[in-house]
């Protein structure tokens, strides 16, 4: 067995709306999802411990691409023993879906090792968590369901992103259990006329997202279980970007620059902010079949 590199592409959200909880207890969802160029490096190599291995230095607790590989062997995944190492760029439980990322990574490079149908690593995709199907296919995508229904969309307009990350976690779960105490989730029949507006922008290709769609509704659960989130976006909107949203459950916050001057815009906002927020990232959107390459270091 050879050893295999693969990126795992953070995502944001630039749009999520959020319903009522299903009987499996997850909340309905439609969301529009973009990889961006701020990447995890797996490493897959023969173990030589006789089992397979999953490393992840200086992150602790559950990891998902432990799940895929128990996954891929229930399947019927005949590659011997494997050696994962990951190499974590992407800020831990910031909502950029880092560890879902990871294990959409390792499934997509799994058939290279030995061999298995697209519809078996869809199928764990989905099993293993909402923003995994959409991290198959880095680009931009919209999320239904859960978020593990996933239809791969056009490119928008040109656009570039600041990532601004915050020295602290939320736990997704906690998030939506407060966005039910704030009463937050949308009816079912306001999340499928939202999911239809979505949907029909999306049908354009290099359109520019309007305000109205460009909302996160997990943003006051976030904000209200962290201060600091707030005035995180409030410092990002003084750079003038066009929208700033939390990413995800939070805490990770984003400014959104639209057209041909939004890289330039950006790197000067990331300038503006690394005094006040340390690492601080300009990130560009993924188009759909990117060179894996080009992901910043």
């Amino acid at each position: 067995m050879t050893t295999v590199r693969e990126l795992a592409f953070a995502k944001v959200n630039l749009s999520l709306l959020v319903g009522s909880t299903r009987q499996d207890g997850r909340h309905r969802v439609a969301t529009l999802i973009e990889s961006v160029d701020l990447a995890d490096e797996l490493v897959i190599a023969p173990s030589e411990r006789g089992g397979d291995e999953i490393v992840c230095p200086g992150v602790t607790g559950p990891n998902l691409v432990a799940d895929a590989v128990v996954a891929l062997r229930a399947a019927g995944w005949a590659a011997p023993p494997v050696r994962v190492e990951i190499e974590k760029r992407i800020p831990v439980a910031a909502g950029m879906g880092g560890g879902s990322a990871d294990a959409a990574a390792l499934l997509r490079a799994a058939p290279e090792l030995a061999p298995l149908a697209p519809e078996v690593v869809a199928e764990i995709a989905a099993g293993l968590g909402s923003d995994v199907p959409s991290q198959l296919d880095p680009g931009p995508s919209l999320g239904i369901g859960a978020g593990e229904v996933v239809r791969a969309v056009p490119d928008l307009n040109t656009h570039a992103i600041v990532v601004v990350p915050q020295p602290f976690a939320l736990s997704t779960a906690d998030v939506y259990r407060e966005a039910d105490r704030l009463g937050l989730g949308r009816s079912d029949d306001e999340l499928a006329r939202r999911q239809l507006e979505l949907e029909s922008f999306l049908a354009v290709a290099g359109s520019i997202l309007p305000p109205e769609l460009a909302v996160n509704d997990l943003e006051r659960a976030s904000t209200s279980l962290r201060p600091e989130v707030a005035a995180a976006m409030r410092a990002v909107s003084e750079t003038g970007a066009t929208y700033v949203l939390v990413c995800g459950s939070g805490p990770t916050v984003i400014g959104v620059f639209w057209g041909a001057a939004s890289p330039a815009n950006a790197a000067a906002a990331c300038d503006r902010l690394r005094e006040r927020f340390g690492t601080v990232v300009a990130a560009r959107p993924l188009q759909r079949g990117v060179d894996a390459s080009t992901a910043n270091p």
